[in-house]
């Protein structure tokens, strides 16, 4: 059987391709790494190639598996994304799966210069955004503390907003502060700790 180096290389730099995304959210522990994203390229890949060249000779539509390709290829991306306490995570991930599958596809069909640049694209704005959340952004936190005896709590936004820090909802409810606080991304735990260290007294119930 002849080896058809071609469609060999096509494989191969679809998978550094989608390696290379999948690196940077490896970078960022998030769900899925380099391994999904290689893999995900390399399939989707092949599956180019497939409806290309395996049905040689036969009445056919190749168009037809690369669809399939990119409505199969939410069924993955849906498993990457969680609900969790109040947030959604794991979009970026599962868009990042999606468009390494479109890079493996414009693989398998030999576009490479449109796959780098896609490729690089997509890391690009990654990177950027992560700079941006991380230096310019805030964070939010929910923070639950109980009072020491014979505190008054409606004076306690007053004491945050001494200290400078954003609070975005306030209220006192069986002895419990709650508070949704803003903190600078980038050093949110240290201006968590600051806060701590002044509220003598205060006992933490939740901190999330």
């Amino acid at each position: 059987m002849e080896v058809n180096w071609v469609l060999i290389t096509r494989l191969v730099i679809a998978g550094v391709f989608g390696g290379l995304i999948g690196l940077e959210r490896e970078f960022r522990a998030k769900e899925a790494g380099v391994r999904t994203h290689f893999i995900v390229a390399l399939g989707s890949a092949l599956f180019m190639i497939i409806s290309q060249f395996a049905f040689e000779g036969k009445q056919h539509d190749a168009a037809r598996v690369a669809a399939q390709v990119v409505s199969g290829i939410g069924f993955i991306g849906a498993g990457v994304i969680i609900f969790q306490q109040n947030a959604v995570r794991g979009i970026t991930t599962a868009a990042g799966l999606w468009v390494a599958a479109a890079i493996g596809m414009a693989c398998g069909d030999g576009m490479y210069s449109v796959a780098l640049a896609a490729t690089l694209l997509t890391i690009c704005v990654m990177e950027m955004m992560h700079f941006i959340n991380l230096h310019l952004n805030d964070r939010a936190m929910e923070v639950i503390l109980v009072p020491p005896p014979g505190y008054d709590p409606l004076s306690f936004p007053d004491q945050l907003k001494q200290m400078k820090i954003k609070m975005e909802s306030f209220s006192y409810d069986s002895g419990q502060i709650h508070l949704m606080l803003r903190f600078r991304h980038k050093d949110h735990l240290g201006q968590l700790r600051a806060m701590m260290e002044r509220l003598e007294g205060f006992t933490v119930v939740k901190i999330n």
